[in-house]
């Protein structure tokens, strides 16, 4: 009998870098992609690092115990994986323990490969490490359903996997039939009297001032040049889209209907709420710069970019199943659409702080049935330059 090969897919964090911490690490079958084993437990206060080597570790003891004779561990942590390999070194005292116990572990196996993967591609353990971090901070959350099998393993007997994740859509060069795909036309909303001041603007109702209301007009106009139909336009609850919203579904006509969903609401952005970007970083300047180097952290009082993607995911995830090959008009705020496209172009979190998005300006992707997805715009502005 062939020895048993799984994948130990691990990850951890901490809200606050130290703070409430927590690990997930998840073991499957390296042919089917069956979950075996999960792991997941809260920390108390710790640092980010040290919560990816706990969830290494818990992920090989896991490994261990199902009878595994190889393992392929994928992180979403870069130092952790170059410090396993020893490309890197271990210069933080707290984490040469753990590390030592990481290798005492590996040792016990016939073979452990590691290897970097996009956080996009390490939902399963990262939904156990948040859940844990949750509870560490004093606010449990039910464990994370089963996520299914990842990228790498194999598909179903009779055909590819399905869904609008990246991670799993077909590799092809080759142009798609744009009248399969459901067409996602994502607008971020007017200007508001916060856009014009550079301030953070999360769940505060702030409205459109009068030039976001001539771009919430002008954009109606450029989608209704753009989609010819339209079946419904979803919109957050926030009255700075959902008066974009209806300014483009006025222009499109046909009596398409405006549906508000909650999941599409901006970050909370917790104390940071209606201050200036200099307010801010004169004020909280070593919280801004945990909050840029991590998705998971979130501002004080807030809510973290890891948190709204896994909402953002719900509603995209959606859409291609209830508007088959129809064109969705989507209106939100800055950090969901860049949230929405990172994933679309499996980037790097990087992409969060290198994109910038316009007020009233559009972005246009296709998703396949099968996964497939093109991303055909990114912030067109071309219709406000009368503005």
């Amino acid at each position: 009998m062939a020895p048993r090969v799984v994948v130990v897919e691990a990850d951890g964090g901490s809200r606050g870098n130290p703070g409430p911490a927590g690990y997930g690490a998840v073991v499957r079958d390296s042919e089917t992609g069956e979950v075996l084993a999960e792991r997941s437990e809260s920390l108390g206060t710790a640092t980010n690092n040290v919560a990816e080597y706990q969830g290494l570790i818990a992920g090989l003891r896991a490994a261990a115990e199902v009878g595994a004779a190889e393992v392929d561990v994928r992180m979403d942590s870069k130092l952790v994986v170059e410090q396993m390999c020893g490309r890197w070194q271990i210069k933080h005292p707290g984490l040469r323990p753990l590390a030592a116990q990481a290798a005492t572990l590996v040792g016990r196996f016939g073979a452990v490969r590691f290897t970097w993967i996009p956080r996009d591609q390490n939902r399963h353990a990262d939904a156990l490490a948040n859940a844990a971090m949750d509870a560490a901070a004093g606010r449990p959350t039910p464990p994370p359903a089963s996520l299914g099998a990842p990228a790498s393993a194999s598909a179903p007997a009779g055909g590819a996997s399905t869904g609008s994740d990246p991670a799993t859509a077909p590799a092809s060069w080759e142009p798609r039939p744009s009248f399969t795909a459901t067409r996602l036309i994502l607008v971020r909303h007017g200007e508001t009297a916060y856009t014009e001041q550079g301030r953070y603007s999360g769940r505060g109702d702030v409205p459109l001032s009068e030039r976001g209301r001539a771009q919430a007009r002008a954009t109606g106009a450029r989608v209704a040049a753009l989609a010819p139909s339209v079946a419904a336009v979803l919109s957050s609850p926030l009255s700075r889209c959902t008066a974009t919203a209806a300014a483009i579904a006025g222009a499109v006509g046909g009596d398409v209907p405006v549906r508000t969903e909650a999941d599409l609401i901006e970050c909370d952005f917790g104390q940071w709420e209606g201050r200036t970007f200099a307010e801010v970083r004169q004020q909280w300047p070593g919280e801004m710069d945990a909050w840029l180097a991590s998705p998971r952290i979130a501002p004080p009082g807030g809510e973290s970019f890891t948190q709204v993607a896994e909402r953002v995911h719900r509603v995209v995830d959606a859409l291609p199943k209830a508007y088959p090959g129809e064109t969705v008009v989507v209106v939100s705020h800055v950090s969901p659409i860049k949230l929405a496209l990172r994933d679309a172009l499996a980037a790097s979190d990087a992409f969060l702080h290198r994109l910038f998005l316009d007020a009233a300006g559009i972005s246009v992707l296709d998703l396949w049935p099968d996964g497939g997805i093109a991303v055909r715009t990114v912030n067109d502005t071309a219709h406000l330059a009368a503005l």
